[in-house]
């Protein structure tokens, strides 16, 4: 069976035509884009032209004011009268008080009984690990030189223990740390010379406080002589 066809149906036959046709209109598009020219706007500038005539301005009058000149100054005299010096000037005479070879010092019979020499005691620090007279400390008299010293270390951790009281700010902002403390035990057999170091003033305070209360003792000896002895101990806060 043959189909039969329209021939104006057909689509195809104008094809080549519509190509042409779209083709010339996208390279005019194309040419149009490419020959496109853009111009900045022209900004006129306005000038203010100001007369030259309304410039003058008003100079105000001055007076001058005259002022009588300064008198000249007086004029030499034409003769000039010399007058002699008639009076003698007496010279002062300015001994000098350098002493010289030539100069003689009398010589002063002296006694040695006339002569005081007084003897300045020097104060000496030994440490507390090589004197050989430790500080005796009250209670631990008539001891040996090994259990003086023990006796004297147990009866400061004692002393510390008993007067220890935590600082109440420093407690309630939790403050806490070992605090070292260097002082001097003299020879009148007191503590001074309290030196503190710590992670606060607070602490440090309380425990300049706990050493400056600790009571007289007798002082050390170095070669049979009163010395004074320094000592270092850490005092240890801590919350609980």
């Amino acid at each position: 069976m043959q189909v039969k066809k329209n021939p104006n149906a057909d689509l195809n036959r104008n094809s080549g035509l519509y190509f042409v046709i779209g083709l010339t209109i996208v390279l005019f598009a194309t040419w149009r884009a490419l020959e496109y020219k853009s111009y900045d706007e022209v900004q006129h500038e306005i000038a203010l032209l100001v007369n030259a005539d309304n410039l003058d301005e008003e100079v105000p009058k001055t007076e001058i004011i005259r002022t009588t000149p300064p008198p000249p100054p007086p004029a030499a005299p034409e003769v000039i009268e010399v007058i002699e010096d008639t009076e003698d000037v007496e010279e002062t005479i300015i001994e000098s008080t350098e002493i010289s070879q030539e100069t003689v010092i009398a010589d002063v019979d002296l006694d040695a009984s006339d002569i005081d020499v007084e003897e300045a005691e020097e104060d000496i620090h030994v440490p507390f690990a090589v004197i050989e007279e430790v500080p005796v400390f009250p209670g631990c008299e008539g001891l040996s030189a090994a259990e003086t010293r023990e006796c004297f270390n147990q009866k400061i951790q004692e002393h510390i223990q008993k007067h220890f009281s935590y600082p109440k700010t420093a407690e309630e902002l939790g403050i806490q740390g070992r605090v070292f403390v260097q002082f001097v035990i003299g020879r009148d057999g007191h503590v001074n010379q309290i030196k503190t170091r710590g992670p606060d003033h607070l602490l440090e305070q309380e425990a300049r406080r706990i050493i400056a209360s600790l009571p007289p003792m007798t002082p050390g000896k170095q070669r049979n002589r009163t010395v004074s002895v320094p000592y270092s101990i850490p005092i240890n806060f801590k919350l609980m």
